[in-house]
């Protein structure tokens, strides 16, 4: 009896072909290779997903530095005086501000340099 491929496999091999359609010639043709493909790029979404988030965090940090370089502090003292004021904003609505609405901006680096002056 000649046995035939079953309904869930062929769904299977149909959803990893799909899934490696964009790349170039046995990668999305073979099924071995696209195996393997499919499983690399799902490891390095997954990585790539972390990394996203870290940077986006480094230019956060980038922008504010630079924002508050040309207002006469460091990084760091900018930092250190947002929790001596007790100021909760968090680095993305920083240097949004520090594009977007530099006034604003310019208000809380006075506050943080005060607050920072009377904790020394």
């Amino acid at each position: 009896m000649r046995v035939r491929i079953g309904k869930a496999r062929r769904q299977k091999k149909k959803r990893l072909f799909n899934e490696a359609k964009g790349n170039r010639g046995g990668r999305s043709k073979l099924l071995r290779t696209v195996k393997e493909t499919v499983i690399r790029s799902r490891a390095f979404a997954y990585r790539d997903r972390k990394v996203r988030k870290r940077d986006f965090r480094r230019l956060w940090i980038t922008r504010i530095t630079a924002a508050v370089r040309m207002r006469g502090m460091s990084y760091s003292q900018f930092i250190y005086g947002l929790k001596k004021a007790e100021i909760e904003l968090d680095r993305k609505s920083l240097s949004e501000l520090a594009i977007n609405n530099p006034a604003i901006f310019d208000e809380i680096v006075e506050i943080v340099r005060s607050a920072a002056k009377q904790a020394a």
